[in-house]
């Protein structure tokens, strides 16, 4: 059967099927129902219809659930309502980090003490702050689902934030960096990410961002750039062999979608490589893209040959929101063309002052 969307089917007797989960078997493990349909949207609706009633609050509360029972409905509720990029992001954090230890625990049982313990264990078990913190937001709306006793009320649980120093590049690695792209982006070169790496570094785009730009994205008569896009490669929970896809969705957030004016310099770099509105910025071609992971494995090569420090690409996004507050960027504005949706984030995650601006300030005080 012809496969549509996330869980449609098209039957060879011409009707849509569409199946969602209904209920619990006797062992406990989840029970499905299929719905038909004349068309894929009446599927659809259908399915969502009966997702929405399902998943109502009042109706998830099997006393005896095992929490792996009660995370796999939760994510068949959040799967018709997020991206799927942000799914992927949940199954990978429910299957590695939630089911090892959480997983055979009767969430009736399960006690905040437990849940404390487990939080507490995160970091030190080697993940990052934001992933750790990303674990246990899923944990709490797992529980908040299932509707958890209050001897489990997890909500005042927390990680505690201790952000490390994020790398920003010296002034001097960036203009060895920005001279050695300079030469290798300009239109005698067949290195193109090597453009795209500099447009990051002066625009603080995401590297999704950059590897989704198309050149009609990019205006050369009002010089500006255009991100209503990003790509990423996400798991493909389909069945069909693949385990994941490429993807080309809206931006991170609302935010996100924004127009951001070129720096001067670059206007003749985009313009000797120019090619058809439709194709790929780092390619040149309609069809053909580059994934991030392969920008990133670029943008490695790229500094090793600068005998710059090791740095992942998005430090550059870090490095370009530091320069434009050491030139008296606006914050405002710069929290704009970064896509953030409050200036609070774009001071206390991008912005960092360097040794030579905090050297600056401190001759400013004067008896």
């Amino acid at each position: 059967m012809p496969r549509t969307g996330a869980n449609i089917y098209k039957r060879k007797d011409g009707r849509w099927e569409a199946r969602c989960v209904s209920g619990y078997k006797a062992d406990g493990s989840l029970k499905y129902q299929s719905l038909y349909a004349k068309t894929y949207a009446e599927a659809k609706r259908k399915q969502i219809e009966a997702a929405a009633q399902r998943y109502a609050p009042a109706a998830v509360e099997p006393p005896e659930i095992l929490l792996e029972h009660a995370a796999a409905d939760w994510l068949a509720s959040v799967r018709l309502r997020v991206k799927a990029s942000t799914f992927g992001k949940y199954e990978r954090i429910v299957r590695l980090h939630v089911l090892p230890a959480l997983g055979r625990f009767r969430v009736a049982l399960l006690s905040q003490a437990q849940v404390e313990q487990f939080a507490g264990g995160l970091i030190a078990g080697g993940l990052s702050l934001k992933t750790a913190q990303d674990v246990l937001m899923v944990t709490k709306a797992i529980l908040k689902y299932a509707k958890a006793p209050v001897c489990c009320d997890c909500g005042g649980i927390t990680i505690k934030n201790e952000p490390k120093e994020m790398r920003v590049l010296s002034k001097p690695e960036q203009d060895a960096l920005s001279q050695y792209l300079t030469k290798n982006a300009d239109a005698g070169s067949t290195n193109a990410p090597a453009l795209g790496v500099l447009l990051s570094l002066y625009t603080g785009i995401r590297i999704g961002e950059l590897c989704a730009l198309r050149w009609q994205d990019i205006d050369l008569t009002e010089n500006t750039l255009h991100i209503t896009g990003t790509l990423q490669r996400v798991p493909d929970f389909s069945g069909e062999g693949a385990k994941t896809r490429v993807t080309i969705t809206s931006p991170k957030s609302k935010c996100s979608v924004r127009t951001i004016p070129l720096p001067e310099f670059l206007i003749p770099l985009l313009q000797a490589r120019a090619a058809q509105p439709k194709a790929y910025l780092l390619t040149g071609e309609k069809v053909r893209f580059v994934e991030p992971r392969t920008v990133q494995n670029h943008f490695k090569r790229y500094i090793v040959a600068c005998g710059i420090a090791d740095a992942n690409f998005h430090c550059l996004r870090h490095t370009f929101a530091t320069r434009c507050i050491e030139l008296g960027f606006d914050v405002k504005t710069l929290s704009k063309i970064l896509g953030h949706s409050s200036v609070s984030i774009t001071l206390g995650r991008y912005v960092h002052s360097s040794l030579d601006l905090k050297r600056a300030n401190m001759r400013k005080l004067k008896p």
